[in-house]
């Protein structure tokens, strides 16, 4: 399944226009972003963020998760977070 992060369209028109025009020539349009890293980095930073929330959902305290989830309705809601 491909990425679906980078399908959005282009903000710009004209980046709109040109990219209507090189898929229909068969030509792509935006670069590769991953064009001249190393490899090796890539795949490393790629690791860790896959396991980045689970590691740090462990390590958390039942009272910590409580406060971050108060913190994230407070955010969501707009409103004060009922446990500071």
């Amino acid at each position: 399944m491909p990425d679906r992060s980078r399908n959005h369209p282009p903000a710009d028109l004209n980046t709109l226009a040109a990219s209507i025009v090189g898929d229909a020539v068969g030509e792509p349009t935006v670069p590769d972003p991953d064009t001249g890293k190393d490899p090796a980095a890539v795949s490393l930073g790629r690791r860790g963020g896959l396991k980045g929330g689970k590691a740090r959902a462990a390590k958390l305290t039942p009272e910590e998760r409580r406060k971050i989830a108060a913190k994230a309705a407070a955010a969501r809601w707009n409103s004060p977070p009922k446990h500071p």
